[in-house]
């Protein structure tokens, strides 16, 4: 049985330059998805729902490749939209009134009912807090551009005005959420070596 890498099939969209912004157009996709607020580096409830995505994801994937279909595919990475109600006072240095929502793409081959079948699977196993705030949901991100910050988080501000100097010049102005698109599994990769796909969209 081949394994389908959707990074691969929708390579322009999780793949990107660290030197030279490109423009995107990003179609309508399916993702599992959760809404929080707070510092992601000391809120429980952001710890919380990440692990209630990745785990209904794998379950939704090993139940796909159970299935009379028996396709096997890569789990795709964790995508994050970041912002506050008044975007001037976006900062680094106030997380904790930051709100995002988290994201991982899901295969054509996944519906409604299945992710339905494959939460009340999983809530029978595990005690998963965020489990029942978890929605499956359409995204149309649309036009957008987006860069490669390869580095730790905290890093990331003059790879963002890049990216948004580079709209600008566009004749384009900000539009939508900041995007983040983590590549790596910081778990395993020294911070220095992290790569995180930045997207922004415009119009």
């Amino acid at each position: 049985m081949s394994k389908i890498d959707h990074k691969k099939e929708l390579k322009t969209l999780y793949t990107a330059s660290a030197k030279t912004p490109a423009l995107v157009d990003v179609p309508p996709l399916n993702y599992l998805r959760i809404d929080g607020t707070g510092d992601p580096n000391t809120s429980s409830i952001y710890t919380n729902a990440v692990q209630a995505l990745f785990s209904l994801a794998y379950t939704i994937k090993f139940a796909v490749k159970k299935s009379p279909a028996a396709i096997d595919y890569t789990v795709m990475p964790l995508e994050g939209l970041w912002w506050v109600d008044d975007m001037k006072q976006f900062s680094v240095t106030r997380k904790d009134e930051w709100k995002w929502t988290l994201m991982i793409m899901q295969p054509p081959i996944v519906t409604e009912s299945l992710v339905e079948t494959c939460r009340a699977s999983l809530a029978r196993k595990k005690d998963l807090p965020a489990l029942p705030q978890v929605e499956f949901a359409t995204f149309e991100e649309g036009k957008a551009a987006q860069i490669l910050h390869i580095g730790p988080f905290t890093e990331e501000g003059p790879t963002i005005e890049k990216l948004h100097a580079f709209i600008e010049s566009q004749g384009a102005k900000l539009a939508g959420k900041h995007h983040e698109i983590y590549l790596s599994d910081i778990r395993k990769a020294a911070p220095a070596k992290w790569k995180t796909l930045i997207r922004q969209p415009f119009e």
